[in-house]
């Protein structure tokens, strides 16, 4: 517990670093671009995240699960690799057909299009969840931090240049593409130094033949990862689709404000899940320590929202943007729910079920997809705020009943070993 809690301490220091330099390159987009043209910026730098978490495969979890066997981090990660390279392929065909189909449904002017595009492909170029597997399975927190918080600063110092010399959706899509160039490249060179990479080790058999659940494996948690990633900025496409550029900003800044629990929980997440993967028997009581601990954390960042969201909107956003205040506080309440979530669902991947978490987060993700237009014309923002709240009451609900399910049949088990 005491390592976690200061593996945790790294990732919300790293955490905290982002937060404050994203409000900076937060209000010079906004200021700068103004609602429909942020929107635009919005709708772009979705479709490279939509595209990147679709293709890419959760490869630190496979670094981490069959890394910390014995001598088997070489082959762990030279599967991971292979991966990688499969996404690379997979997600530059993925990337062409998103976005020569978005002169058909998406808001986005078609001088922007190459933009996109090689917005999409520096994301895809810039995927580094295998070198983050490595610098978490030797519990290198502290150097991952320093290596990921290249990317806030290159954003930040980006935006400053682009709102002075380049202020166009141009300019602070380039400053958001030097930003994933850097941090990728920091991050392999950081991870390189811990575990010299053995190229020989890259194949996509090996270890699947020497353990024979590793594709099932693979499978579920990549369609987690593609629901938990690519899934909220399909949301954000899909608000852009249906309510326009405009609403699609908006929604942007009430999720990025709003939703900062979101990332927390990604984080709580990332901590946890070596530590249930090493714990084992204890693993069950330390998902629910951290649940509880992550419960009052939501309450106090919900309150913070409702009281700080019209000042902080104003202040960082301006006047443009006041309108997305409710939103901001229905997202900070779903983010609440992920936070809470995030220990349950690790706890159910690190005990092998990862196929039953991607059931649970599909079921309503797709039933959110399916409410919005109803939701928008409900309720405009707010409704599509909604939605996703919806969304991630069930996810968590779900979660919690895996996790109890579970664990009176790992009991009943006991009990029946133990009987003469």
């Amino acid at each position: 517990m005491r390592r976690l809690l200061g593996n945790i301490g790294w990732l919300l220091g790293g955490r905290g670093f982002n937060a404050a330099l994203s409000l900076v390159y937060l209000a010079l987009a906004t200021r700068t671009l103004g609602l429909e043209g942020f929107g635009h910026f919005a709708l772009i730098v979705a479709l490279g995240q939509t595209v990147t978490g679709i293709a890419n495969f959760q490869t630190w979890q496979f670094v981490i699960r069959w890394g910390a066997e014995d001598r088997g981090a070489p082959r762990a990660i030279g599967f991971a690799i292979a991966l990688d390279l499969l996404s690379l392929a997979f997600g530059a065909a993925l990337s062409a057909a998103l976005v020569w189909s978005v002169q058909f449904w998406l808001p986005l002017p078609g001088d922007l299009l190459p933009l996109a595009f090689g917005f999409c492909m520096i994301s895809l170029l810039s995927i580094r969840t295998t070198p983050t597997g490595i610098l978490r399975l030797h519990f290198a927190y502290g150097r991952a931090t320093a290596a990921e918080a290249v990317q806030p600063a290159i954003r930040a110092l980006g935006a400053g240049l682009a709102a002075l010399y380049m202020p166009s959706v141009a300019g602070f899509i380039l400053a958001w593409a030097a930003a994933e160039v850097c941090v990728a490249i920091a991050i392999w060179m950081t991870a390189a130094r811990i575990e010299p990479i053995d190229w020989k080790q890259i194949s996509l058999r090996r270890l699947p033949r020497e353990n024979p659940g590793a594709w099932k494996f693979v499978w579920s948690t990549n369609f987690t990862g593609s629901l938990n990633i690519g899934g909220k900025q399909l949301m954000l496409l899909l608000v852009g689709a249906l309510g326009g550029e405009a609403l699609a900003g908006g929604f942007r800044v009430a999720s990025q404000l709003g939703q900062a629990l979101v990332q927390l929980a990604q984080t709580v997440s990332k901590a946890i899940y070596p530590e249930l993967v090493h714990a084992r028997d204890a693993a069950h009581d330390l998902a629910r320590r951290i649940a509880n601990v992550a419960l009052g954390a939501g309450v106090i960042a919900v309150v913070a929202a409702v009281v700080l969201g019209r000042p902080g909107l104003a202040l960082i956003a301006g006047p443009e943007f006041a309108g997305v205040y409710w939103t901001m506080v229905i997202l900070a309440i779903a983010g609440a729910f992920e936070l809470v979530g995030a220990s349950l669902e690790s706890l159910l991947v690190s005990a092998g079920k990862a196929h039953t978490a991607f059931f649970i987060r599909a079921i309503p993700t797709l039933l959110a997809f399916v409410l919005l237009q109803t939701s928008i014309d409900w309720m405009g923002l707010k409704g599509a705020g909604f939605a996703v709240l919806g969304s991630s009451a069930l996810s968590v609900l779900g979660f919690w009943v895996a996790i109890i399910s579970l664990h009176q049949i790992r009991i009943t088990i006991d009990e029946g070993a133990t009987r003469p």
